[in-house]
């Protein structure tokens, strides 16, 4: 039995390519295809050095998520990963996928969460806030941003010195170091 993993990614694609080469030797794990919404995305590039079909669709295709679902049964897709992908996922695509898509949030939810905060929004809000700690969360996807049901975070401190760069290279280290286990966790479990 394989796991079919579609990664949803809207930029440079850091995420998606650590995932990919995470699970190379795990024979479990496939990763057909990399769903973007836009055209000129750096994680086309990196699909396109892993070998990996990589598919843009605009804005009104993923809202309407017919054309996007055709193409998620042609691979036979088992799960979705959101590794930096920026619009909602429509109700249509989570209606298929129940408990099967889950998203990296670069702060600890519920805290700097909802609809315009993503990647550097979210950490000139926390250095902003004089926060002393941030971190990742890994939740499932539901209707709303950033709402679903938290799966796992980890936390780093904030210095008085870190800047929204600094914390970024922080929050970063997270995301590698924690996301692709949580992923082999979650469904090697529930294929077992």
């Amino acid at each position: 039995m394989i796991c079919r993993i579609a990664i949803f990614a809207s930029g440079s694609g850091s995420n998606a390519e650590n995932i990919v080469k995470f699970f190379e030797n795990d024979s479990f794990f496939s990763f057909p295809v990399i769903i973007s919404n836009k055209a000129d995305a750096f994680v086309h590039q990196r699909a396109l050095k892993m070998g990996i079909p990589s598919v843009t669709f605009n804005k009104e295709e993923f809202i309407d998520g017919s054309q996007i679902l055709e193409l998620l049964h042609s691979y036979k897709i088992d799960a979705i990963v959101l590794a930096g992908f920026l619009l909602k996922v429509p109700d249509s695509i989570i209606s298929n996928y129940p408990d099967q898509i889950i998203n990296i949030h670069p702060a600890l939810l519920p805290k700097f969460g909802g609809k315009g905060m993503y990647g550097d929004h979210v950490h000139r809000a926390v250095a902003a806030a004089g926060e002393t700690e941030t971190g990742i969360t890994i939740h499932y996807v539901n209707e709303n941003y950033d709402e679903g049901n938290i799966i796992f975070q980890a936390s780093c401190k904030i210095d008085l010195t870190d800047t929204p760069e600094s914390i970024a290279n922080k929050v970063h280290q997270l995301e590698y170091e924690h996301f692709p286990k949580i992923i082999q966790s979650l469904w090697k479990n529930k294929k077992e």
